[in-house]
């Protein structure tokens, strides 16, 4: 599984890190940045719901 952000439509709302810190951080601005492109197994169902919980649906899983 692959993700990334698309930056022109993140808010900064921080549902995505709230649900998933370990894959998703915040920079110094507030807006979600990953972690790791590649998503570990074991995270897969949190970044599911991270992305499904994005009001802006900035997170693309592939």
């Amino acid at each position: 599984m692959k993700i990334a952000i698309d930056q022109d439509r993140c808010r900064g709302h921080g549902f995505c890190w709230t649900i998933c810190p370990e894959v998703f951080d915040l920079n110094d601005d507030g807006y979600a940045e990953v972690r790791t492109e590649d998503v570990p197994a074991e995270f897969a169902d949190a970044v599911r719901s991270a992305a499904n919980s994005c009001p802006e649906r900035a997170i693309e899983v592939d």
